[in-house]
């Protein structure tokens, strides 16, 4: 079956590398991620990644920390799962890079937009890290930013709920699970599937957003072969 979507932003979340530890890595389900993410790369499709950190650190954790210390101490916890999830790509032969948005040459390349894109062309998995370099901004805001960046058709949001709810599921039992909704709505609703400024960029952008449960690594693929899976924001 023919992919939908050619070029994808895939938004993982740090939480999501952790499974049912919470924190760290869980190198059973890091591994189990980076086989489907092979098996979409092997289908044709161009593939970026934006990981968050929040396995190791969230920049809220700093209870009286200075906000810009915590969110750049956050970013560095996005390098450390980039490097794992390259090391999980590599090892089943998918070449990858890691860019991070802050310099650390000796470990990664330094972001640039035409080099990311070339990487792609090329057939290799980007792997973004460090946000935006910048504190205040949260890893799905990098998303939409590099998505735009990149002019990817999709980005894929990967969390630990199947979808976008008018309420939390875990809080309420009958919350009801949209289909598909449209940024304008979701920031009425205030339904928290991403921070305003995140939505916004891809509203302004078109940038379509699913957000799909990564508990089942193979909705991955049946989101890229285009799926009625999670919910759709337009």
């Amino acid at each position: 079956m023919a992919l939908k979507y050619k070029r994808v932003l895939l938004k993982l979340s740090g939480e999501a590398l952790a499974g049912d530890r919470k924190a760290g890595i869980d190198t059973e389900v890091l591994n189990e991620v980076a086989e489907k993410i092979r098996q979409a790369y092997e289908m044709g499709a161009e593939i970026a990644i934006v990981v968050g950190g929040g396995n190791f650190w969230r920049g809220r954790s700093g209870v009286g920390m200075d906000r810009t210390t915590a969110d750049h101490m956050g970013m560095l916890a996005t390098v450390i799962n980039a490097l794992a999830l390259q090391d999980a790509l590599e090892s089943k032969g998918v070449p990858t890079r890691v860019q991070t948005a802050i310099e650390m040459r000796q470990i990664a390349e330094p972001y640039i937009r035409r080099k990311a894109v070339r990487h792609l062309e090329k057939k290799r998995i980007v792997i973004f890290a460090c946000g935006t370099g910048n504190p205040y901004f949260s890893t799905d805001t990098t998303a939409a930013l590099r998505a735009a960046e990149i002019d990817a058709d999709v980005i894929l949001k990967a969390t630990m709920v199947d979808g976008v709810y008018d309420s939390d599921p875990k809080m309420n039992p009958n919350a009801v699970r949209f289909e598909s909704i449209s940024f304008a709505e979701a920031l009425n609703l205030r339904l928290g599937v991403m921070d305003s400024t995140a939505i916004s960029l891809c509203m302004d952008n078109k940038l379509p957003l699913i957000v799909f449960d990564l508990s089942d690594p193979e909705n991955i693929m049946r989101v890229l072969k285009g799926e009625k899976i999670g919910t759709t924001l337009y």
